[in-house]
């Protein structure tokens, strides 16, 4: 399943990544930037074209067919600062999948999308209904995976991603296309387990 799929990588680089609360003093952008190579890395094995990779806070940033060879000079461009509007970013991506889709140039097995992020967004409702939109326009609940990976401990944020991961079907979502991770559940898995956890979950 990894293979012949698309990934797409939203990092978010608010004020709050800056915050230092990981082991031996590193910001939650620097696990951000660590997890985001690794990320790349494994993907060119199954996606040779690279990923696409947003970067938001209260505007975003898109990059695309991104090798592991330059994730450290897209870390270098940007600095966390600003809000956390994660729904721009989000329709964004999801809109993407859904014109590339109608016009037949996804990968046969379609997208996933991992955010990166340590907070909570601007506006949660706003998140739900792209989400929401996002699974009753799609065929099959596979074709679309949208993970969220939690970096640092806040714990209105996990308790956000939560929601996401658990009550947006019975909010109207068509499929169950979220998930969630926190840093903790990723402290005892590889990246590629997380990954695989994604799509199959």
């Amino acid at each position: 399943m990894l293979e012949n799929r698309d990934y797409t990588l939203i990092i978010d680089k608010s004020g709050s990544m800056a915050t230092q609360d990981q082991k031996g003093g590193r910001s939650r952008w620097f696990a951000a930037q660590e997890s985001t190579l690794a990320l790349a890395s494994k993907c060119e094995q199954f996606d040779p074209d690279g990923i696409t990779i947003y970067l938001f806070s209260g505007k975003f940033k898109r990059y695309e067919n991104v090798t592991s060879s330059i994730v450290g000079q897209i870390f270098r461009e940007n600095d966390p600062s600003g809000t956390t509007d994660l729904a721009s970013v989000l329709k964004h991506a999801t809109d993407d999948y859904l014109q590339r889709k109608a016009a037949g140039q996804t990968k046969a097995n379609g997208e996933t999308i991992l955010v990166v992020t340590d907070g909570e967004p601007d506006d949660r409702k706003a998140v739900m209904k792209v989400i929401i939109e996002a699974s009753r326009r799609i065929d099959k609940d596979e074709e679309l995976a949208i993970s969220f990976i939690q970096v640092g401990t806040d714990p209105q944020a996990t308790r956000f991603l939560k929601v996401l991961d658990d009550e947006l079907q019975s909010a109207g979502a068509k499929f169950d296309i979220c998930d969630t991770i926190t840093m903790e559940d990723m402290e005892d898995l590889s990246l590629s387990e997380v990954l695989l956890n994604a799509i199959n979950d």
